[in-house]
């Protein structure tokens, strides 16, 4: 028998879909990337310890809050400290809470049954100290795999972002295979997923920026399903390929960057945040 996801007593807010396309709405599409690594830790002259690590977030979020609609931590650049960096990363999902910054937590965990479930109830469970508005997820167990975090995630008002074609050369082997090709199988499924939400639905993709969409044939006019597109700065993609990739999804696209604000150091957050939401809002067309 398959295992149900724990019942909440908690008031439903507002669901994932509806939050974020208002976060888009008033703060624009940049998502903050909060990936503590060794390199940036050394850049801004902290130690590589889970002090640092906690400084270089509260730094991080510091600056550029104010021009971001979410924050999207990197879950192993905590897990490596142990116990204590999960600390931090349980703390930095708070900290974002209190500044009314939504979170995507970037785990991309696959898993089936009641593991699947397990992973579930930690990142969108109701109580749990690493709960965060939404998490990515990976597929390739079968989308249906997924079940369990998809059910928990709609019940406690949480979303995710479903790995489709992502931006690393290497996804290719996979997404690319077949006809209809993997990514488009996947797309299907989360469009079904969010059908009739709207403004933006709870279960998004995962597009890469650096992805040639249209000589793939996906499409992200097709459903409301959000869109969360890494590759923009360091990995090569700008604010024209966002616009140019994504523009059919304007109001439902966050744009996760993170060396391209952090890797001018610390004092320099503020302004390069500012920069980057100015581009992106000018690229997509602002209300």
């Amino acid at each position: 028998m398959t295992e149900q996801p724990k019942s909440s007593s908690r008031p439903v807010p507002d669901r994932f879909g509806v939050r974020l396309a208002e976060a888009i709405r008033s703060r624009g599409p940049l998502c903050l990337g909060l990936d503590p690594h060794t390199g940036l830790l050394e850049l801004w002259g902290l130690p590589d310890t889970p002090a640092g690590v906690r400084e270089f977030c509260s730094l991080a979020l510091e600056g550029a809050a104010p021009t971001c609609a979410a924050v999207k931590p990197q879950s192993a650049f905590f897990e490596r400290h142990g116990s204590a960096g999960v600390a931090v990363l349980e703390e930095v999902l708070a900290a974002c809470r209190e500044r009314g910054l939504l979170t995507v937590l970037d785990v991309k965990r696959g898993d089936i049954g009641s593991t699947m479930l397990g992973y579930a109830e930690a990142y969108l469970g109701d109580g749990s100290p690493l709960a965060a508005d939404a998490l990515t997820l990976s597929p390739y167990l079968g989308y249906e795999s997924l079940r369990p975090a998809l059910d928990l995630a709609r019940q406690t008002g949480r979303g995710a972002f479903v790995l489709t074609r992502t931006s690393n050369p290497e996804g290719t082997q996979v997404q690319g295979c077949g006809r209809p090709t993997v990514a488009e199988q996947v797309m299907r499924e989360v469009h079904r997923e969010s059908a009739g939400q709207e403004p933006c639905g709870d279960v998004g993709m995962v597009l890469g920026a650096t992805v040639d969409l249209v000589a793939e044939g996906l499409r992200v006019e097709d459903s409301p399903a959000p869109v969360l597109t890494p590759g923009v700065g360091a990995q090569g993609a700008d604010e024209h390929d966002v616009a140019r990739s994504f523009g059919g999804a304007r109001g439902r696209v966050l744009v996760p960057i993170s060396r391209g604000i952090l890797g001018a150091g610390a004092d320099a957050v503020p302004e390069a945040a500012a920069r980057w939401a100015e581009r992106l809002a000018t690229a997509m067309g602002s209300d």
